[in-house]
């Protein structure tokens, strides 16, 4: 009699289960359907050059990154869009980060106050270009790579901020088709966030995918069938019924009020991309606001993805580490967040 109970709760729970994914597909199928028909309606290149467009600041939150950051910001340079500047922060490198910044862009410190919008670890040094280049690099005490984007943020000029990661590349057009919910609903959009690709397997020259390929190894190509079915179905399915919960941390724009009122990323966790989207909407449904985070199944980014099992397994247990007794920042606060054993301070990466 109790087996007979227990395989009929299996299996009504494996119907519903079945069910609401299925649901969660049909959504994803009309919005990612709606999304197409609205790109053949637009013209990017229209929005390109548009002075409504409103101007981004592109936050890398970078860690020990000299192989690769000089690369890394010469691709974000090239990008497509009208208005953007990139805010570079140093999270306490100890090796030649900031040097080689200085030298490949001819930087030169300069006096800043720091504003007070979020707490952050000090910022011990602001260099800027000597010309007109949209840039800005901070050097500050290490804090994480949460501390490290709000600090990015405090020092940030624009409206809009998108976050990445230091090692991620962005296709020239992404951040033309992340801002596009910005335009169509300026008051209530509050993040985008776009479509991430395993870059395990690509032909990458000086920042660009210059050719797009699978990877070799058996671990990677596995996450490319786990990101395609994430990103394509899951997310594009909870966006259609504003139900997002996250946005990926390698890549996602942010309204930067929305984000102050909500009190920054919270430092107090390894999963700061998903906690700011819950409090993003707790937040605004406090202070009776409109709050639409969407997903655009259009904007790529890529990046690379554990190829051996160790690093596999810490990313994933970072991914899903919690704690329950994490200090709440307010009344939107969440209580969600590190595992004691990453309980010691980690780098941006």
């Amino acid at each position: 009699m109790i087996l007979t109970i227990y395989v009929a709760a299996v299996t009504i729970y494996f119907l519903v289960f079945a069910a609401f994914h299925g649901w969660l597909l049909v959504m994803a199928g009309f919005e990612t359907r709606r999304h197409t028909g609205r790109l053949r309606e637009t013209s990017l290149r229209r929005t390109i050059r548009s002075p409504l467009a409103p101007p981004i600041s592109i936050l890398v939150p970078a860690f020990n990154e000299e192989a690769g950051i000089i690369d890394s910001v010469r691709s974000l340079l090239a990008l497509e869009y009208p208005s953007f500047e990139i805010v570079v922060v140093s999270d306490g490198s100890s090796d030649a980060t900031v040097p080689r910044l200085i030298e490949a862009f001819d930087l030169r410190e300069a006096a800043r106050p720091t504003p007070p919008f979020v707490p952050h670890e000090r910022v011990t040094a602001v260099y800027e270009p000597k010309g007109r280049l949209n840039l800005l690099v901070l050097d500050k005490e290490n804090g994480g790579k949460a501390d490290a984007l709000n600090a990015g943020m405090n020092f940030s000029n624009y409206p809009l901020v998108c976050a990445i990661d230091a090692d991620s590349v962005l296709e020239q057009d992404a951040l033309v088709k992340a801002a596009l919910p910005f335009l169509d609903d300026p008051v209530g959009t509050v993040a985008t966030g776009g479509l991430v690709r395993v870059a395990n397997g690509c032909r990458i020259e000086h920042g660009r995918v210059m050719e797009a390929g699978l990877p070799r190894k058996a671990l990677p190509m596995f996450q490319v069938v786990e990101y395609l079915r994430a990103f394509f179905g899951a997310r594009t399915g909870w966006s259609a019924v504003n139900g997002l919960l996250i946005v990926s941390g390698a890549f996602g724009l942010f309204r930067k009020g929305a984000v102050v009122a909500a009190g920054g990323w919270n430092t107090e966790t390894v999963g700061e991309d998903m906690e700011l989207v819950v409090r993003l909407h707790r937040t605004m449904r406090d202070q009776r606001r409109p709050c639409r985070i969407v997903y655009v199944p259009d904007p790529v980014c890529w990046t690379e993805a554990p190829e051996s099992a160790r690093v596999l397994r810490r990313q994933r247990r970072r991914w899903q580490a919690s704690q329950k007794d994490v200090p709440e920042r307010g009344e939107a606060a969440f209580a969600l967040v590190v595992d004691r054993a990453c309980g010691r301070r980690h780098g941006t990466r």
